[in-house]
């Protein structure tokens, strides 16, 4: 069996479906597991004006410390069920959209006293109060390969077995990663993908 779930965005963003389409080694057959997207109030496009693809998260040679003694740029993750993006670095600010799921890794590129500055998987930025983050790691699966798949391995290998197969923008819990693979938990599955097929981790970074 099978499941398939909308996740809409408004304005110019799309309307797509997410799934996963679960592989068992020892039954026959799919499981289902549907994601819950979020939705954006009023959110511009920021796709690359040269048309180019966006990747996997791009690694830093060098990395500030921010005035929380923290390196700049890092990934985190959302804490509440619903968080506001503000354009400004104080609750005045107007909100520039809404996150409307815990667990969605965003990454820190500017901190101001308990604001941080946010980039999230679509490459936009905005404001966000600290204690509405957590340092739990979680990734996004390839959110720039809309409508493909890719694989779930039971090993840090891409000859071991298939566990499942991920759609394009599935959120997952970070367990560790090695540099070129990490292990991550969707859906009570567990697995391993290729690092450079996550949104969340910096290519190359170890997660313990």
């Amino acid at each position: 069996m099978s499941l398939t779930m909308a996740k809409y965005r408004t304005g110019n963003r799309r309307i797509g479906s997410i799934f996963i389409a679960v592989a068992c080694l020892a039954v026959a057959g799919a499981i289902g597991w549907s994601v819950f997207g979020r939705h954006a109030d009023s959110r511009a496009s920021n796709a690359p004006a040269d048309g180019t693809e966006t990747t996997g998260s791009l690694g830093k040679s060098e990395k500030a410390v921010g005035p929380s003694g923290l390196p700049i740029p890092r990934f985190v993750s959302l804490k509440a069920e619903k968080v506001n993006v503000r354009r400004g670095p104080a609750s005045d600010h107007p909100v520039a959209w809404v996150f409307q799921r815990k667990g969605l890794p965003v990454e820190i590129v500017a901190e101001s006293e308990n604001w941080r500055r946010i980039r999230d998987s679509d490459g936009e930025e905005g404001w966000i109060l600290q204690n509405m983050l957590t340092g739990k790691r979680t990734a996004v699966v390839a959110p720039w390969r809309a409508g493909k798949t890719m694989p779930l391995h039971t090993a840090a290998s891409k000859d071991s077995g298939l566990v499942a197969k991920l759609s394009a923008d599935v959120v997952g819990d970070v367990d560790s990663c090695t540099g070129e693979w990490c292990e991550i938990t969707v859906g009570g599955y567990s697995g391993w993908i290729e690092q450079t097929m996550l949104w969340g981790v910096y290519p190359g970074e170890v997660v313990d």
